[in-house]
Order: structure tokens, then sequence, then C-alpha cells
């Protein structure tokens, strides 16, 4: 599986701030496959769009994982420029990451993640925290696998 990583901070972009969730969703995603592209990128709705589609068709990447802008600030524009990409949104993976989290934080329910499909491309919105981000991958993680296999054509039905 080919992978890549979109952070989306103003303050990392400006070299302000180190990002580290990077480095945790590499990680996490080893056994899926390999980290072929990191983007450090501000939190702008176009330049938001613009990676994750040269990512997803100049790329075909199995896998764009962005990490940051999901909160409630005027800032955070990375679910409004996912779902403007997506070919087909996947509510029940943000779904999942909610309902997981809430045992850790009430505050969970204020997240605004969500992810979907852009042709051959799963793409899913990681809130900006390490913490979170390690739980909310985690959560998602085994379904990851089959969905990757669905959306090549590889497996044509679901369920049992």
């Amino acid at each position: 599986m080919k992978i890549g990583i979109i952070v989306i901070s103003d303050s990392s972009s400006r070299g302000e701030r180190i990002s580290t969730t990077q480095d945790l969703i590499t990680d996490l995603v080893q056994p899926l496959g390999n980290v072929e592209m990191v983007e450090i990128i501000a939190d702008e709705k176009e330049q938001i769009k613009k990676t994750m589609i040269t990512f997803c068709d100049h790329h075909h990447l199995d896998l764009v994982i962005s990490t940051g802008g999901t909160g409630l600030s005027p800032r955070d524009v990375t679910p409004e420029a996912t779902r403007e990409i997506l070919h087909k949104e996947i509510p029940g993976l943000g779904e999942m990451m909610r309902i997981s989290t809430l045992p850790f934080t009430p505050l969970s329910i204020l997240s605004r993640a969500t992810g979907g499909i852009r042709g051959k491309s799963l793409v899913v919105n990681l809130p900006g925290s390490p913490k979170a981000v390690k739980q909310c991958l985690e959560s998602i993680l085994p379904v990851i696998p089959h969905a990757i296999e669905v959306i090549r054509g590889e497996v044509n039905r679901c369920g049992g």
C-alpha cells in the first residue's frame, strides 16, 4: 500500500513549530505499507484540496491521511476541503473516531474529521494532536485494508 501524509498546520508550515504527528502516523501505518509522501501545509482550503488531489490523482496513493484542521476554529477547514474533492464520503470513519475517543474526552464529539474515496484512493482526516491521532487512527486501522481492497476492485462484496 502506498501512503501519503498531509500535515495541516499554519505554524508548522511556517517552521515555527515542529510537527510530530507525521512520525506517529508513519509508525502506526507501517504494517499496511510505505509512507511515500509527506507534505506540511497551511490551513488554506485551496492548498489542502490541491495537495489531496495531487496525492490521489497524480501520485496514485492508496491511502491519504491528513492531520489537523478538524476542529472548530475559524482556520479549521480540512473537512470542508476534503468533502469538496471526494467522490464518495464514508461517514463511518469520522463516526468511529468520535465514538472510540469519547471515553477519553467528551470533547471528541466536537471533531469534524471525515473520510472518503477519491478515485482509487482512501482519504482520511485525523485531528492534529498526537494523542488524538493515535486514538483515532487505531480505531479505524482494522478496516483500512478491506476498504482499500474494495476501492481497488479486488473485493466486490462487503459484509458476511
